[in-house]
């Protein structure tokens, strides 16, 4: 029997861009040691805390149906604390709860361009933007964010992509790359929504991982609520992968038909998930901070170790649970870095072109294990890059050594 196209063109033909990450898996499950740098997975589970909350709740009977859109106690708890961190009024009428970010994601295509319509987002980019753009019956373009502008997006490239566009996806602080976007850059993006009638989507899941820089919602611009999606989750902040609980912020119509949407497909989420959803809300700042204090402090480790050698270089890492290494000098694709450094050393890194063209040469190092296990790990990296740079004429003829 065929298939529908929608379900077997999702990776367009190619890889889903995990593949070293199911070899390193595969070779763990053969029994050799693997230091696992590819996925943003904290080293510590959820808090006891807020699983004693859910396990509460679950007790207490909130294991039936839910409000398809959300429980009205954890829809106002999300806007008040979006109210509070962008100063910005936001009612619970403006926030759907979604089974994750990805969801979030996949919602918002829907709803701004679900009917064939042209969806850019911006490479590089989380791995599965493309597919999701495709799952949702909308046409994915790349626009290019450039190595040489520490992957700032430039609003011109923006600009020439957006005719009879019908939404744009950004992610700040992102992932891949750990850039935080500047106020110069969401603003031309925002304008560039404004002249083109654009929705903007923007993913920020990792907005409490911040170490330069702020982060500014485009929401908060004018005249940009009534054109914003804004995707939440309590994955990065709150160390809640499993959880499947996130959000999505928009105008009040919006929600509401992408309320009718969550009704036809996911029907809600468990109510003892969202129980323990609003108990971590509760936690406070000072909770969020503990939970992005280690990639604070590991990003600054691996920052510090790459700028001893001149060889590697890091892309500026402004947040996030990660740090972009440009390895071109190495003569080596990413993809290809990585393959040989996991065969080799038993290191797994993400290659740049897992994410995207623009990253190409590049590889991603989550900082999401232990701090010697990483700094074992990245001192690999370094001397197996330098062992290829030694056998690389090109690279001692310019005299890198």
């Amino acid at each position: 029997m065929k298939l529908s196209n929608r379900i077997t063109g999702l990776t367009d033909g190619g890889s889903d861009g995990w593949d070293i990450h199911y070899h390193a898996r595969s070779m763990i499950a053969e029994g050799h040691p693997v230091a696992m740098l590819t996925i943003g997975e904290h080293d510590v589970g959820t808090d006891r805390s807020i699983l004693e909350a859910m396990h509460a709740a679950a007790l207490a009977g909130h294991t039936g149906y839910t409000l398809f859109q959300g429980n009205a106690n954890l829809r106002e708890a999300i806007a008040k604390r979006v109210s509070d961190r962008t100063e910005l009024a936001t009612a619970p009428e403006n926030v759907l709860v979604v089974p994750g970010g990805q969801a979030g994601l996949f919602v918002s295509h829907i709803a701004t361009c679900g009917d064939g319509g042209k969806a850019l987002y911006i490479d590089p980019n989380y791995a599965t933007y493309p597919g999701t753009i495709r799952a949702a019956g909308a046409e994915p373009v790349a626009v290019m964010a450039r190595p040489d502008r520490d992957f700032q997006p430039d609003p011109r490239d923006i600009a020439n992509a957006a005719e009879d566009a019908r939404c744009l996806l950004i992610n700040t602080p992102n992932n891949p790359t750990g850039v935080v976007y500047n106020r110069r850059t969401i603003e031309g993006i925002a304008s560039v929504c404004r002249k083109n009638d654009m929705w903007l989507i923007s993913d920020e899941v990792y907005d409490t991982q911040v170490w330069r820089g702020v982060h500014i919602s485009p929401r908060t611009l004018a005249g940009m609520a009534e054109r914003t999606l804004v995707v939440g989750s309590l994955s990065k902040s709150h160390a809640m992968t499993g959880s499947r609980i996130g959000w999505v912020i928009g105008p009040e119509e919006a929600i509401h038909h992408m309320g009718n949407l969550t009704t036809n497909t996911t029907y809600g989420i468990p109510g003892y998930i969202q129980e323990a959803g609003l108990f971590a809300l509760g936690c406070g700042e000072d909770f969020e901070k503990k939970i992005a204090a280690p990639f604070r402090r590991r990003g600054k480790m691996v920052v510090a170790m790459i700028k001893k050698q001149n060889l590697i270089k890091a892309v500026p890492s402004d947040g996030g649970m990660y740090v972009m290494l440009d390895i071109k000098s190495t003569g080596l694709s990413g993809r290809d870095f990585a393959a040989h450094l996991l065969n080799e050393r038993h290191v797994a890194v993400m290659p740049g072109e897992s994410f995207g063209q623009s990253a190409s040469g590049h590889v991603r190092v989550a900082l999401t294990v232990a701090d010697d296990i990483l700094k074992n790990a990245v001192a690999s990296l370094i001397e197996f890059a330098t062992e290829l740079a030694l056998v690389n004429s090109d690279i001692k003829k310019r005299g890198v050594f």
